[in-house]
C-alpha cells in the first residue's frame, strides 16, 4: 500500500488521537523526506510526498479546536500547497515552509538545528570584535 493510500484511509479520529505536538511532527516528517526527494531531484516522488503533506495538515486542521491554530494552519497550508502545484518545487521556498512548521510548537521548534541546521541564525549571539552583541 503507498503511503498516500495509507494517509488517505488514516481517520479523524485516529488522528486526533495523537497530540498536537505529534501532528506537527508528522507533517514535518514528510515535509523531511520530500527534501531529500528534491535534493536528489526525485520529482516523480516529490508530489506524492507532498500529497502527503496536504493530507496530514487537512487532518489537523479539522481536529483543531483553537481559532488561532486553525487560522495559522490554514495559511501554512497555502504554502504548502504553492509548493505542490510547482512542477519543481524550489528548495529555498521548501525550507522556508519546513522551517515555519517547525515554529509552531516549542517540541517541533527543537527539531529545526537537527532537520535544517541552524543557517539561519549562524551569527546569532556572536560578539564583534567591539565585544557588542549582533542584532
Amino acid at each position: 500500500m503507498s503511503a498516500a493510500a495509507q494517509h488517505s484511509r488514516l481517520s479523524r479520529e485516529r488522528w486526533e488521537e495523537f497530540s498536537y505536538d505529534q501532528q506537527i511532527l508528522m507533517i514535518a516528517n514528510e515535509l523531511h523526506r520530500t527534501a531529500r526527494l528534491i535534493r536528489i531531484g526525485a520529482w516523480d516522488r516529490v508530489h506524492p510526498g507532498l500529497e502527503r503533506v496536504l493530507q496530514l495538515t487537512d487532518l489537523t486542521i479539522s481536529c483543531v479546536t483553537s481559532p488561532t491554530r486553525r487560522r495559522e494552519l490554514l495559511r501554512w497550508r497555502d504554502l504548502a500547497a504553492a509548493l505542490y502545484r510547482q512542477r519543481r518545487p524550489e528548495p529555498g521556498a521548501h525550507e522556508a515552509a519546513f522551517r515555519c512548521l517547525l515554529q509552531f510548537t516549542p517540541t517541533a521548534f527543537q527539531q529545526t538545528a537537527l532537520l535544517l541546521g541552524d543557517r539561519k541564525h549562524e551569527g546569532a549571539g556572536r560578539k564583534h570584535e567591539g565585544g557588542s552583541r549582533e542584532h
